[in-house]
């Protein structure tokens, strides 16, 4: 199982990304879906959440700003960041449970990471 994180960059405090994360490797089933993000010398923190049915959640200061979705057909996870703040400036990761590729229990899967830069 893969997953391949994209979309961060450097953006000026105000903007908007959109970040990506394609999920390949002959799964059969995915569950939840997640994108946590690290700052430096900071713990990773969750920053928003999609469930198998489409529930989402962001979380704290990123409440109305952050948009996470999901393409099921594409295998696909996506995170809209706008009004952004350098504040926002992390890793980003991406987290799936997943059945399948090689796994016979449903399994957490981390993309790599990729990185957003907010300047004020």
């Amino acid at each position: 199982v893969q997953l391949q994180a994209s979309g961060g960059g450097l953006v000026q405090a105000g903007g908007s990304l959109r970040l990506s994360c394609a999920i390949s490797g002959n799964i059969h089933s995915i569950n939840d879906m997640t994108w946590y993000r690290q700052a430096p010398g900071k713990e990773r923190e969750l920053v928003a959440h999609i469930s198998s049915g489409g529930n989402s959640y962001s979380v704290g200061s990123m409440k109305g700003r952050f948009t996470i979705s999901r393409d099921n057909a594409k295998n696909t996870l996506y995170l809209q960041m706008s009004s952004l703040k350098p504040e926002d400036t992390a890793v980003y990761y991406c987290n799936v449970r997943a059945f399948g590729g090689g796994y016979e229990a449903w399994t957490d899967h981390w993309g790599q990471g990729t990185q957003v830069t907010v300047s004020s």
